[in-house]
Formats: C-alpha cells, sequence, structure tokens
C-alpha cells in the first residue's frame, strides 16, 4: 500500500494534555509524512481538560460530514476504543484500524454498573467490527483485547521526544516518583513498604495530579515532598537529578493497569535512571538494563536493594549508562519508529 490515503479520527487533542493527546497528535505528525493524512481531531479545552459532552456529542456528525465530502480512504483510524463506533462510517474498500491504549480497554473489568455497561458497549463493537486492524500500545493492552475477544492486535509500543542536551548532575537524596496518584501506579504502596527501608538519608519526591484520596494521604511522611503539578523544563531537571525515578505498580483487585507507562522513556531520555515494575505496558516501556530495570511488583525487599545499589554507583558508572540510556531511547522509543509500524500494520492488514 505505498502512499496510502490516511483519515485519522481522535477525540484526544490539544489544548487538552495527556498520553493519548500526545499519541494522536505525533502519530499525526508522522503519517503525514509517510501517507496521505486527513485528521478529524476534537479540540479540548483550554485549561487542558478535555472537551464538554456537547462537543463529544457533536463529533460523530463532523465525522460524518468529513466523511462524505471526500473520497473514501484507504485506510480509517481510530485514535482509541472508546470511539470505535465512528468504524461504521468505514466504506467495504477502507481498511479500519483502532488503537487501544489501555484504560479504554481495562475499564471495562471494573466492578461498578458502569464498568459493565461499558463491557457491553465493548462486546457491541466487537461483533460489528470483525475485521478492524487492531494496534495495541504494549502486550499486556494486547493481551486484554484478546481476551475481551478482539481480534489479534499488532503491538507498536509509544514514544517520546523528550531529550535535553545537556544532564545536569544528579543531587544524591532524592527518589522521584511521576504520574497521577491512583492505586496501580502504586505510589501509596512505595511510601509505606519500601521507603521504611531505605537509608534515612533518601527522600522520596512525587510530581503529579492527585486523583484518590488515599493515594494523597500517604503522602503526609515526613520523608516526603509533594510538589503537585510542575513546569515542563523542572520536570525534566527533576528526572535528572534524582537518584533515580520509580515506577513500582503494582497489580490491583480491579485488574487495571498500565496501557504503556510513557514515564519511563521520557526520564531515561532525560538523563534519569529508571527503577520499574515488571508489570503491564511497563514491560514494552523500559528495555531492562539498557534504558532502565525492571524489578518484580510488589517486592519492597527488591525494590529497596536496587535503590540502595543504584544510590552507591560512582559518578562515572551513572554517567556511562544514563548516556548509553539516553542512545537507547533514541533509537527505539522515536516517533519515526512508531509511524514506520503503523504503516506496517495498515499494509499487513491489507495484505
Amino acid at each position: 500500500m505505498p502512499q496510502p490515503s490516511v483519515m485519522f479520527v481522535t477525540r484526544k487533542w490539544a489544548p487538552a494534555k495527556g498520553g493519548m493527546e500526545t499519541y494522536s497528535l505525533r502519530l499525526s505528525e508522522q503519517l503525514a509524512r509517510m501517507s496521505r493524512c486527513k485528521v478529524i481531531a476534537l479540540r479540548g479545552r483550554a485549561d487542558g481538560m478535555p472537551p464538554g459532552l456537547f462537543a463529544l456529542l457533536l463529533f460523530p456528525f463532523r465525522v460524518l460530514a468529513a466523511r462524505l465530502r471526500q473520497p473514501a480512504p484507504d485506510v480509517l483510524h481510530l485514535g482509541d476504543l472508546a470511539i470505535w463506533p465512528l468504524g461504521l462510517f468505514a466504506s467495504r474498500h477502507t481498511q479500519l484500524a483502532i488503537t487501544a491504549h489501555g484504560t479504554d480497554i481495562v475499564y471495562a473489568r471494573r466492578p461498578h454498573w458502569r464498568g459493565r455497561l461499558y463491557s457491553a458497549y465493548l462486546a457491541l463493537g466487537r461483533r460489528l467490527l470483525p475485521d478492524a486492524r487492531m494496534i495495541a500500545n504494549s502486550r499486556a493492552t494486547a493481551a486484554a483485547l484478546a481476551a475481551a475477544g478482539w481480534p489479534a492486535a499488532v503491538v507498536v509500543p509509544l514514544a517520546t521526544d523528550l531529550c535535553l542536551d545537556e544532564v545536569p548532575p544528579h543531587r544524591p537524596g532524592t527518589v522521584l516518583f511521576v504520574g497521577r496518584l491512583v492505586e496501580r501506579k502504586g505510589c501509596a504502596w512505595f511510601v509505606r513498604n519500601v521507603l521504611p527501608l531505605l537509608p534515612e538519608t533518601l527522600r522520596l519526591s512525587v510530581i503529579g495530579p492527585a486523583w484518590e484520596a488515599d493515594e494523597l494521604a500517604a503522602l503526609d511522611n515526613p520523608r516526603v515532598e509533594y510538589r503537585g503539578q510542575v513546569p515542563f523544563a523542572e520536570l525534566l531537571r527533576a528526572y535528572a537529578e534524582a537518584v533515580c525515578v520509580v515506577l513500582p505498580n503494582i497489580p490491583v483487585a480491579s485488574g487495571d493497569y498500565e496501557g504503556f507507562g510513557i514515564v519511563a522513556p521520557e526520564a531515561a531520555a532525560a538523563g534519569g535512571i529508571v527503577l520499574a515494575a515488571r508489570h503491564g505496558g511497563l514491560t514494552d516501556a523500559v528495555m531492562d538494563g539498557e534504558t532502565g530495570f525492571l524489578l518484580p511488583p510488589g517486592d519492597a525487599s527488591a525494590w529497596a536493594t536496587a535503590i540502595a545499589q543504584v544510590a552507591a554507583w560512582e559518578p562515572g558508572t551513572r554517567t556511562a549508562f544514563s548516556r548509553a540510556a539516553r542512545g537507547k531511547v533514541a533509537e527505539h522509543f522515536g516517533w519515526d519508529r512508531v509511524g514506520q509500524e503503523t504503516l506496517a500494520a495498515y499494509r499487513e492488514a491489507a495484505g
């Protein structure tokens, strides 16, 4: 399929902020360089929040109008699984592709009525769209899709373009957690189980929005500094200056998991030393021993030991690992690779 025509449809777009918004923007930029790509996007609100309900309800009509105004594209690509009904606008000559990120498939596992309703909604989608080309952001997401009965997915891990020209020296004493304060990301677990095992000279710095009260309450600890959300330049410095950046995700009863874990390659690209749980999509976000280290989830002793080892590195050891990790991130976690693999998924499906 040389130079396919692609209509990329997404409800996740700037100025709203988030991993799915970044994915939609950067992938569509790559597709525009490699194909004839038309983007139909629902813009977020100026304050960085997602669009309102009224705009969301009107969006299908915008997509339909755009679809009717031009010849059928070779590929109709939906940016996330929750908008699967828009795949019904594909003609019989158009290949339908849908990206699944994690939450947009695993939300159906949640035990409340909204989860059950969403599960029925997805079940209808997989019956009506049996030939969709599914694209998963990690092997964990591909497994979740398979368990839910969707067609086999091709795995296209995400990317980052965060990289400092010069990495500031690290400052001994701070372990860094970055992410939303939700149970599955393991911040409260880390504070309660790992921090007490670390030397008193080490403190935990936490950056990210407070989503769950229990997670926020765990930060009321004299060895924890909660910084909330910080400017972008400050975040990059924090990655590099920390002893290590921890992603201590844990299994949770709801079955929720990390779809990918963009913080891992971001932190490595900025010069940070990444320690992540061998769980969910983090196994695709970290190249173990090369861009960071994967540790057993929920094993406090293993985490404390790994952090102590990294804290004891000689400056030369740290610099060498950081430099090599940044090179691996540039090689493997670039958006050009995501674009190429996405086009290959289209061609494979067409073939």
